[in-house]
């Protein structure tokens, strides 16, 4: 249930993103939870390789490049969902900030107590 209601939240943030952030377009709820989805995929399977791959360039701007990889998956997702576009890099760069600061506060929200 909480997997559901996460999609649903960020299907509302990408449609509040594209009321508010110019250049963030999406054109209805439909293309804003696929984007969502797609860009949970993009972040469970390419992220990870690409952190892989770049590693090297993370550690030598002390973690500031992930703020890149961050970007590309939103572009990824952009490019594979019909009706979701971001344009210009500032666009790409807040948004990517704004979807992953509302995806920490959700996994920080819902995340089981541990026992100590």
């Amino acid at each position: 249930m909480t997997t559901l209601l996460y999609f649903v939240v960020m299907t509302l943030v990408m449609l509040g993103l594209s009321r508010f952030l110019p250049g963030f377009t999406v054109t209805g709820w439909v293309p804003a939870l696929i984007g969502s989805l797609a860009l949970a995929v993009i972040n469970a399977i390419v992220k990870p390789i690409l952190f892989v791959l770049t590693l090297p360039f993370t550690i030598l701007t002390l973690g500031l490049f992930l703020f890149v990889l961050n970007m590309i998956c939103l572009w990824l997702a952009q490019a594979v969902v019909p009706g979701f576009r971001v344009s210009g890099i500032v666009t790409y760069f807040i948004a990517s900030i704004v979807l992953a600061l509302v995806g920490m506060i959700w996994k920080g929200a819902t995340a089981e107590p541990k026992d100590s």
